[in-house]
């Protein structure tokens, strides 16, 4: 959960740039938490509290309005939104972590996901790409190797992850699908030697770059063990008390489970 919000505020400064660098300052003045920490942070008080994602999901856009929602999320946390909500967006891939994290049997893992998604992003591809984010988690975080990532992922959801990122940066663009974005994020997490590295790569795609940080990031911080105290402690500076106090209830839950 903190590889998804330390990747959304390193990448968030390049969002929308299309620069394919992968040497770069972590942190600047002009980082910031975007809406993937405020839904990821949203899930997790969801799972806490027993509450419904929706409503969650809900009451923290609302109440962090300005974090960089699409058009259409916007109008539906608002209750503007006329028509059926069914996104193949990764909004729902970006906020699943939690998830990935609590639960300790897959098929819990895979519901409880699917739930996370609907609310929001209820097309099959939507629900596909949080359910492929929280499954990596969830195999990292019982000892999976890359290679047995790679291959259950690929089995089940169907992604191509036998590309590499030097193939895959030079013809890709800005990408919010699930389908266009996922696959792509779970590859720098396979092709990283750390976190960092993790983020970097998916940084260099040139894409969408704090999603898609998030999304390797929360992968490669459940395989390579957590993250550095000293870049947590820089990661916080940029977060409301809020967050912090709901990850740290998060992380005191997942020692008493």
């Amino acid at each position: 959960m903190k590889g998804a919000i330390l990747g959304d505020i390193i990448g968030s400064r390049f969002e929308r740039g299309g620069a394919k660098d992968y040497d770069f300052s972590l942190f600047t003045t002009d980082c910031q938490f975007t809406d993937d920490t405020v839904l990821t942070v949203a899930i997790a008080d969801a799972i806490l509290h027993q509450e419904d994602f929706g409503e969650a999901i809900k009451t923290y856009a609302l109440r962090y309005p300005d974090a960089g929602y699409g058009g259409t999320f916007r109008k539906w946390m608002r209750d503007e939104l006329e028509e059926e909500y069914t996104s193949w967006g990764n909004g729902s891939a970006m906020r699943v972590s939690p998830v990935g994290w609590l639960y300790n049997d897959l098929e819990t893992v895979l519901a409880q996901a699917k739930a996370t998604a609907m609310p929001t992003h209820g097309h099959p591809e939507g629900v596909k790409g949080a359910q492929a984010i929280a499954t990596a988690i969830f195999l990292a975080r019982q000892g999976g190797g890359k290679e047995d990532i790679r291959q259950y992922v690929s089995q089940t959801f169907g992604y191509n992850l036998r590309r590499t990122i030097e193939e895959i940066r030079p013809d890709y663009a800005f990408d919010v699908s699930c389908a266009g974005s996922v696959p792509e994020a779970i590859i720098a997490f396979l092709d990283s030697k750390d976190l960092v590295d993790s983020i970097r790569l998916a940084v260099s795609l040139g894409g969408d770059t704090d999603t898609q940080a998030a999304m390797a990031g929360c992968i490669a911080e459940a395989f390579y063990g957590g993250i550095d105290p000293a870049l947590e402690e820089v990661m916080n500076a940029f977060l409301p008390n809020e967050f912090i106090d709901v990850v740290g209830k998060f992380e005191r839950a997942l020692q008493v489970g």
